[in-house]
């Protein structure tokens, strides 16, 4: 079948967002993304994010993983959202983060909503975790339903103060939310990094199995959810989550006026 090329800079972020979804169905993967694919694997919707290299969050990234997440919800599939082998993501771009206040708002901004967006989608979402996992990948798994990491050597944790970041309030919330107590202030205040089976202890993870059954186990969960009633699902989840949601936003609202 052949793709029509289309030329995205005759279009606004709004258009570009339909554009991709237009792209993305013609094929069953989104063809018009080198960082981010989607796929519909046993009737759910796997969303891939592989920029070939330590998957950073830029802010092409997380506006194609909000793409995939729109095809997702317009076809009313449970998603598994996952990363590239050993690594799930290395975190924000800090190049973007140094580039300035402007640069560094728009990507705050963007991976909070993404986080928030994960946590109020209107299907659940299960993160297949394959390596390493620092912010903003620890925000996409502590923002998930549930999460299912890989055995093995690796690191998932917010490592901001230790390289000299204070970590944003919208974060802060989000740790809070998912987090063992006892672990929370190792997490936060210390910026400590864990190996899988203390993630899982920490609150990072609910599930841990081997790599090469990682994706078929994510994708055997997500369609036993597939039988959850969705509509109760959807709203015992606002009614779980509003009260947090509300606290989310008005984090990130002060953390958007401090980066003004």
């Amino acid at each position: 079948m052949l793709t029509p090329k289309i030329n995205l800079q005759n279009y606004d972020d709004q258009s570009i967002t339909v554009v991709r979804i237009i792209a993305i169905g013609l094929n069953g993967v989104n063809i018009m993304s080198k960082l981010v694919t989607f796929e519909v694997k046993d009737e759910v919707g796997v969303i891939t994010i592989d920029d070939g290299k330590v998957n950073v969050m830029s802010l092409d990234s997380l506006r194609e993983i909000n793409a995939a997440l729109d095809r997702a919800e317009a076809e009313g599939r449970v998603v598994v959202l996952t990363g590239r082998e050993g690594i799930f993501s290395a975190g924000f771009d800090l190049k973007v983060l140094a580039g300035g206040a402007v640069q560094a708002k728009e990507l705050t901004r963007i991976g909070a909503e993404t986080a928030r967006r994960i946590m109020e989608f209107p299907f659940p979402v299960v993160a297949a975790c394959t390596g390493h996992a620092f912010p903003m990948g620890a925000f996409l798994l502590l923002a998930s339903d549930y999460r299912i990491g890989v055995t093995g050597t690796y690191k998932i944790g917010l490592n901001e103060v230790a390289i000299g970041i204070t970590v944003p309030r919208f974060a802060i919330e989000l740790a809070g939310s998912r987090l063992m107590p006892s672990w929370y202030s190792r997490t936060v205040l210390n910026g400590e990094m864990f190996e899988p089976e203390e993630s899982k202890i920490a609150g990072f993870l609910d599930e841990l199995v081997s790599a090469d059954c990682l994706l078929e186990t994510a994708i055997q969960h997500a369609v036993k959810l597939k039988g959850i009633n969705m509509e109760s699902y959807r709203a015992t989840k606002k009614r779980a989550k509003g009260p947090f949601i509300r606290r989310f936003n008005q984090a990130l609202e002060e953390d958007l006026l401090l980066t003004a």
